[in-house]
């Protein structure tokens, strides 16, 4: 059993087959859910799925029910410690970037259409311009906020959802105020 499951992890057991799916839901709230998944068992993985869902008030809907309310986008990471916001801006902007904006207190989140991704990224590098992180993502049209008993029982779920082995991304359309995001977690 024991060698099994290390042939299974590094994936040199014959027979084994990952195979990906996207699966989409409602949490508490009505917050949409999308999840990437990678499984070698989809009759394990879905009624696992299915099961944190509705525990915590959330329900799996069929394909397509959130899929057309996020769209895909580039996201690069740039640290504010050694660049001026204008200039950055400026910079960004002529090399085709969507959008800028300042993130907390250390760093730039840049977004981009998904074909000018690689782009940006290679522009800002060839300018100097050190890049913290960068990924093709899918982000919510719209945002849904929510608080109270619904934001506490959505992030156990988001939670739970991302401990799973078998998924991969989980993107959701929700916003938590900062005075709520204090209260719950008091």
């Amino acid at each position: 059993n024991i060698e099994r499951a290390i042939k299974k992890g590094t994936g040199d057991l014959p027979g084994m087959k990952y195979e990906d799916y996207i699966y989409e839901g409602y949490g508490p709230g009505g917050v949409a859910i999308l999840l990437s998944v990678m499984t070698d068992n989809k009759n394990r993985t879905v009624p696992e799925i299915r099961h944190l869902m509705s525990k915590f008030g959330g329900n799996l809907g069929e394909p397509g029910c959130v899929n057309w309310m996020f769209e895909k986008k580039g996201i690069i990471i740039v640290s504010k410690n050694n660049y001026n916001e204008n200039e950055l801006l400026e910079t960004i902007l002529e090399l085709g970037a969507d959008d800028f904006y300042s993130e907390g207190k250390n760093i730039f989140k840049i977004i981009t259409k998904p074909e000018l991704f690689g782009n940006v990224s290679k522009g800002l590098e060839s300018m100097g311009i050190k890049i913290e992180s960068g990924e093709l993502t899918l982000e919510a049209k719209n945002k849904i906020n929510i608080s109270g008993n619904n934001a506490i029982s959505l992030l156990k779920l988001l939670d739970l959802l991302e401990e799973n082995e078998d998924i991969q991304k989980v993107y959701s359309n929700f916003e938590i105020d900062d005075e709520e995001l204090n209260k719950i977690s008091m």
